[in-house]
């Protein structure tokens, strides 16, 4: 007979030995919160209080958290969006075909541009949206210029090379060579200068409205196209899901993605995953490059410059996992953005008057924390936050 195990302290700390009930069982101990979080949360109610119970206190705190939601919180929130779906496009070619689209910056471009065509047609004929942008309603010619553009170089160039069973760098150099193409077009046809084609109502808060209806001196803006970028997102987001989860063609896709052997030997098509693939990815990249130049402008180069963050935000999440990318893309831009902000003014409500800006980076540097947040991130955890494929 195994004489009887006498309790860990792991045990210990769980249950209770001592206090067991006939009918009930041992009684389980709530888990204790560890140390730290403890002294964080004592040390932030302190600073809180301290700041309130000044003279003014919180109505300055209040200017300070309005502030800080005006100019990083919504403005992160929405090119977080942007860059979540452009990358969600890049994840599932990766996914799928096994290679990096270095295209698919400049055919969020080229599906913008399309979408600024036909609004400019639509704008003329006396068309709109009322006091939505008119480019919404010319989105889904955008998308149809994408999604031709991209079956033409898939069916020129791509399957020629997947039939060869070329290498992936293959793929990659072809993709530069799209890349390069792409953007000629875009820049024949469009030029190559800035292009603003938002319409409708501008704001749905304004900051004088928002500051007479609070009485603080920070007032809240909130544009339009921000509350867009946002509903379509997550609309956009919420689609795809539940098109790769619940759709035959969608499981198919997931299936070839995870094992192209086993997915050929179970009679999956592979040029109509391919196709499919090359859809969806003009789809999401019209629609991401399209709430990008509402929400800011259009110009041919800040689209090819968008191609670093929206690798950083696929790679940061995990490359191939469509949930990665989405987590990538907010990290991403909050980084650009908070590293970016100047905390002269918030630091100023809080109490810490300096003459300095508070920047910790030049605005210029924006697009190098991408670079930065990549490097750091291949080094550290090269499979990414949601454990990707190593690349």
């Amino acid at each position: 007979m195994n004489p009887p195990r006498r309790p860990s302290p792991v045990d210990s700390n769980v249950v209770d030995t001592q206090a067991v009930d006939a009918r009930t069982g041992p009684t389980v101990r709530p888990p204790r919160r560890p140390p730290w979080r403890i002294a964080v949360g004592v040390a932030l109610g302190v600073v809180v209080l301290a700041l309130v119970s000044r003279e003014g206190g919180g109505v300055n705190l209040l200017n300070a958290l309005v502030r800080l939601a005006n100019f990083v919180v919504i403005p992160g929130i929405s090119y977080g969006s942007q860059l979540a779906l452009g990358a969600l496009g890049v994840t599932l070619i990766y996914a799928v075909m096994r290679f990096s689209d270095f295209a698919h910056g400049d055919t969020m471009a080229f599906g913008a541009m399309g979408v600024i065509l036909v609004t400019r047609v639509l704008q003329g004929m006396g068309i709109s949206a009322g006091p939505l942008p008119t480019a919404l309603l010319a989105l889904p010619f955008g998308i149809l210029g994408a999604i031709t553009l991209a079956l033409v170089f898939d069916r020129t160039v791509y399957r020629f090379y997947r039939r060869q069973r070329a290498a992936p760098v293959t793929f990659v150099i072809a993709s530069i060579g799209a890349m390069f193409v792409t953007n000629g077009l875009v820049r024949l046809i469009i030029g190559p200068g800035d292009q603003r084609f938002a319409d409708g109502v501008r704001f749905i808060i304004r900051v004088q409205a928002f500051k007479e209806m609070t009485g603080l001196s920070e007032g809240l803006a909130l544009r339009t196209t921000q509350a867009i970028t946002l509903v379509v997102a997550v609309i956009v987001v919420l689609g795809l899901f539940l098109f790769l989860n619940r759709t035959s063609l969608g499981k198919a896709m997931r299936a070839y993605a995870d094992n192209e052997d086993l997915a050929l030997l179970s009679g999956i098509n592979p040029e109509r995953v391919a196709l499919w693939t090359w859809i969806i990815a003009a789809t999401l990249a019209t629609i991401a490059g399209t709430l990008y130049g509402l929400d800011k402008s259009f110009k041919p180069f800040t689209y090819f410059q968008l191609l670093l963050p929206i690798f950083a935000s696929a790679i940061v999440g995990g490359i191939g996992k469509p949930l990665g990318a989405i987590a990538g893309g907010f990290v991403v831009a909050f980084s650009e953005i908070a590293l970016t902000y100047p905390y002269r003014r918030i630091l100023g409500y809080l109490g810490f008057e300096t003459d300095s800006l508070v920047q910790l980076l030049s605005t210029d540097y924006k697009f190098a924390v991408s670079f930065i947040i990549l490097v750091v991130v291949l080094i550290w955890r090269p499979r990414g936050i949601f454990q990707g494929r190593v690349i």
